[in-house]
C-alpha cells in the first residue's frame, strides 16, 4: 500500500515525534513523584539516557513506547510499507537497549522497564498497581524489573 502522505509530509510528520516527555512517561513522572520519589531526567551521562534516574536508590527507568523498541504485545504492528527500513531501524533500536540496560547493571544500576501497554490499551495497569510494584522495586533489592500489559 503507498503511504497516503507525500514524502515531505511524512517526514515533518516523523520529525514532530518526541523522544522525551512522551505522554506515558509524564504519568510515570507525576505518580512517582507525588508519591514522594524524587529522581532526575534524561542524565546524559548514563548509558541509553534513562528517562528517569533515582540516585538515592542506585535506580533508572526506562518509559519504552511499544512500536518503537519492537516489544511483543498488541501495541506493536510491523508497517506494512517499507519493511526492510523498519525493521532494520526497530532491531537496532533493540539491539542498543540490550547494550544499554546490560552497561547499567554491570555498572551497578538497578534498570526497570515500563512499556506503554502497561500504560494504554485494553491490557493497561492501573496506576495504583504500577505504584505499588515501583515502590516494592524500588525499596526492596531486585536487579531489574519490567512492567507490561496484562496478558488476555
Amino acid at each position: 500500500m503507498t503511504d497516503v502522505h507525500s514524502p515531505v509530509i511524512r517526514s515533518k510528520n516523523m520529525a514532530a515525534i518526541k523522544g522525551k516527555d512522551t505522554k506515558p512517561e509524564m504519568k510515570i513522572r507525576k505518580m512517582l513523584h507525588a508519591a514522594g520519589f524524587r529522581y532526575r531526567l534524561h542524565v546524559k551521562d548514563l548509558p541509553g539516557k534513562p528517562d528517569l534516574v533515582l540516585p538515592k536508590y542506585k535506580a533508572v527507568i526506562f518509559v519504552h513506547g511499544c512500536f518503537w523498541h519492537m516489544h511483543d504485545c498488541d501495541q506493536f504492528k510491523l508497517p506494512k510499507s517499507n519493511q526492510e527500513f523498519w525493521i532494520n531501524k526497530l532491531s537496532r533500536n533493540k539491539k542498543n537497549d540490550e547494550l544499554h540496560h546490560a552497561a547499567l547493571l554491570s555498572a551497578g544500576w538497578r534498570v526497570c522497564t515500563i512499556w506503554e501497554c502497561a500504560l494504554k490499551g485494553s491490557n493497561k495497569l492501573q496506576l495504583e498497581e504500577i505504584l505499588t510494584l515501583l515502590r516494592s522495586w524500588l525499596i526492596k533489592p531486585k536487579l531489574n524489573v519490567e512492567l507490561r500489559g496484562e496478558e488476555s
